[in-house]
């Protein structure tokens, strides 16, 4: 099927993203359409694109996810079928900063997306993460909407934990600091999270492709695994000679002890799909949603934090925003009239 239809990757030279795309490449789709907000990262890819010898065509196209103009000239001219949603914001702690940017970027460039692509017959396949369960953070927020706006069209959500090796994931952070003679940052010697390497989110990206419509998925892991070890490992493996000493910083804004792929109130069961489960729970209806949405997008383009809060928390029950969130929304005032 992958190899029959043309697909659009956003967030293309993100690491998942990139990897992703040469797998594909590999493949050979009649057409690969590549969208990637980074002038740096396109340009990266593009090269590697290159040295990978892969044949099919590729359209590397700078330029956000969230454009609708953009989108629609996109479909227009490649007609892609399936849409890989990789595009978002995914930084914990900076989001907590800058709340309105995550809602921006997470839900209301998604919402776009997803209404361009439905409307030319493609099927979504968003790239989620452990994050939007129970969520403690606005990103772990904002993914748990994009989720729901994927869900309502009908297209493909895949929650994936830690992904070793992406872009400034705590492996490539914990081996700098190694590196730099230490110490090693934990932020608790309870944090434990759910790991998948690079080419396990691209297998589970690829199988995720054949789900059935409004499916949201999760791996299927052992355990989880806590950080203090394996900083520990890693600096058994990368200086043996040295003792490296790990320091525990508290939690940052927005992080949690530990993350679940799915919440008590949702129900999970096995798939035909090698490596996956389905997970089903409650979602907003579909007038629900819209509704939600639009008074959504009213707040932010009132750049009125508090009352984006409010929709926010609404669309999403389980979340209260933290301390640092709500610090800013004290202090922040509305700059254009909704």
């Amino acid at each position: 099927m992958l190899r029959r239809e043309p697909i659009l990757i956003t967030g293309a030279g993100g690491s998942i993203g990139a990897a992703l795309a040469l797998r594909l490449g590999a493949l050979g789709p009649p057409k690969l359409i590549l969208l990637e907000t980074s002038e740096s990262q396109l340009y990266t890819l593009e090269r590697d694109w290159a040295a990978s010898g892969a044949a099919c065509t590729m359209i590397p196209i700078l330029g956000n996810a969230g454009d609708e103009a953009l989108l629609e000239e996109i479909f227009f001219h490649h007609s892609p079928r399936i849409v890989y949603h990789a595009a978002a914001f995914k930084h914990v702690p900076l989001m907590e900063e800058h709340p309105l940017a995550a809602i921006e970027n997470n839900i209301l460039g998604s919402g776009v997306l997803v209404r361009v692509a439905t409307a030319h017959g493609a099927r979504v396949v968003l790239l989620s993460t452990d994050k939007a369960v129970q969520p403690a953070s606005v990103m772990g927020a904002s993914k748990r909407v994009s989720e729901q706006i994927v869900l309502a069209a009908g297209g493909t959500v895949l929650r994936l934990g830690n992904v070793l090796h992406s872009s400034n994931n705590v492996a490539e952070v914990f081996a700098r600091q190694i590196k730099q003679g230490g110490p090693l940052t934990v932020t608790s010697p309870e944090s434990r999270r759910y790991f998948v390497t690079i080419d396990e989110a691209v297998n589970l990206l690829l199988t995720a492709a054949l789900a059935s419509p409004r499916a949201l998925l999760a791996p299927i892991l052992p355990s989880q695994h806590r950080i203090q070890e394996l900083a520990q490992f890693m600096a058994q493996a990368l200086a043996p000679e040295r003792a490296i000493a790990i320091h525990f910083t508290g939690l940052r804004p927005g992080d949690k002890e530990a993350e679940e792929l799915w919440s008590a109130e949702e129900r999970f069961h096995s798939s035909s799909l090698d490596g996956l489960l389905v997970v089903e729970g409650t979602l907003p209806s579909a007038s629900q949603l819209a509704g939600r949405l639009a008074s959504l997008r009213a707040a932010h383009d009132a750049r009125n934090l508090s009352e984006a809060l409010t929709h926010l928390c609404a669309l999403v029950p389980e979340y209260t925003p933290g301390p640092s969130v709500l610090a800013l929304s004290a202090k922040s005032s509305p700059q254009v009239s909704a």
